[in-house]
């Protein structure tokens, strides 16, 4: 699993699932963040930051794609376009 951006087209809340590298080597897991970008280009709202298992993180990735979740583009961060 890489990096990757899912977002509720319904109410525009985004996921973020980043692999975590310190731990993917012994222990894969991902951090998966909630947040909104904020519409005047402020930086991003940040709601809540999990720590998952690999195996975890790809459950709620299939989970939320078959709930109507759509891959996006970067939302927020470095690799967001401005």
């Amino acid at each position: 699993m890489g990096d990757g951006w899912l977002r509720n087209p319904e109410d525009g809340w985004t996921y973020r699932f980043q692999r975590d590298e310190k731990s993917w080597s012994v222990d894969p897991r991902v951090f998966v963040d909630k947040g909104r970008a904020m519409p005047d280009g402020s930086p991003a709202l940040l709601k809540t930051r999990k720590h998952l298992r690999r195996e975890r993180a790809e459950g709620m990735w299939k989970d939320l794609v078959r709930k109507g979740w759509e891959n996006v583009p970067a939302v927020w961060g470095v690799d967001a376009e401005p």
